[in-house]
Formats: structure tokens, sequence, C-alpha cells
């Protein structure tokens, strides 16, 4: 009787062999499908903005590193060995907290912090890497942030520095932001600071 089947019938071995075959190209279709969401190309409409939405905002702000005293808001966390005797203190890093305030004076409304370090990057002057986010705490910027990487040449009379992304209202923006040293002296240095941002 099991001589009787049909020749065109598949055998056992070639009917496992197919299956095989069949998984592994579902296996590879389904890998193809999950490894295409690393990437995928959106237009801005998709996510509910166009190139008439974007603005320019200016935001105009007083920042205040406190660097000694009861209310100290920066913090000195690591020096190479010869930052002690650097005229520029190179090597040196200082973590901050520092409150952004409506006007030069310290007591008056604080609008959000600036959280983040600056490190003594230059042997030559006092040039700092700023690495640091302006979180804001009022209004309708409260909760969002505008993040900054740049180099700033303390004794320059107006120091422009990179907005290299942002966070909430600030989603997707681009812009620069001017600081200009108000009053400095042992325990603490006010800096004037405008930005200008581009965001939708």
């Amino acid at each position: 009787m099991a001589n009787t089947l049909p020749k065109i019938l598949p055998s056992f071995s070639s009917l496992v062999f197919i299956i095989m075959i069949l998984t592994v190209a579902v296996a590879v279709t389904t890998s193809a499908k999950h490894d295409s969401f690393f990437h995928e190309l959106l237009f801005p409409t998709e996510l509910g903005i166009s190139q008439q939405d974007e603005k320019l905002t200016h935001l105009h702000f007083f920042f205040h590193d406190i660097v000694s005293g009861t209310n100290q808001t920066a913090v000195r966390v690591a020096a190479a060995p010869s930052s002690e005797t650097s005229p520029t203190g190179f090597g040196s890093v200082v973590m901050m907290d520092d409150p952004l305030t409506e006007t030069a004076d310290r007591s008056s409304k604080i609008v959000g912090r600036a959280q983040g370090m600056y490190g003594s990057a230059s042997q030559s002057e006092l040039g700092l890497l700023m690495v640091m986010s302006f979180a804001f705490t009022e209004g309708e910027y409260n909760g969002s942030s505008l993040s900054v990487l740049g180099r700033n040449t303390v004794e320059s009379a107006v120091r422009e520095m990179p907005i290299v992304g942002g966070s909430g209202v600030f989603r997707f923006c681009r812009g620069y932001a001017q600081a200009k040293t108000h009053s400095i002296d042992e325990m603490e240095a006010v800096v004037e600071y405008d930005v200008y941002v581009f965001h939708y």
C-alpha cells in the first residue's frame, strides 16, 4: 500500500527541510521589521510642526555663581595636580546648581537654575568649557530647558556659546547665548545672559 503513494509527494526529510527554510525566512523577515525601527524617515508635519510654526525667542536673565559662603552653588569636584600652580587653574572642574534671576539682585525672582559643570580648559587664559542646562521654573517655560555646550573666555566683555538643544517648549531648538560679566568678587560672579533660540 505504501508503494502506491503518488511520487509527487515529498519525502519526510524533504518536508522537514522545507519547514526549516520557511522558519528561517519568517525569522529573518521579523528581524528585519524590528531592525527597521532603529531609523524612520518622518516629516515635521507628522509631529504637528511646520516651518511656519517656528519662532524666535529672546530670554534675558542673570546667573549667580556662588563659589563660597553658606549659600555656595558651585563646588570644585576635581582638579589636576598642576591646577594649584597654574595661573588659569587649568584642569580644575566645578559642578554647579546656580540660580537664574530676573535682575542682577540675587533676591529677585528666580526663573530657573543653571545646572551642569565647567572646567578650566585653557593654559593661556581664563577659558572655561561650559556644559550646562538652563532649567526654567517660571511661566510658560516652567519644566523646559536649554542645553549649552561651548567655550567661555571669562575675561572677554561678551562671550558667545551655542545652544545645542532643549526640552519641553524648546524641543528642536537652536540658537546661542551671550554672556556678560555684571559683577565679580571672591564669593560670587553675576553674569548677564541674553539667549536667542529658534523653536516651535
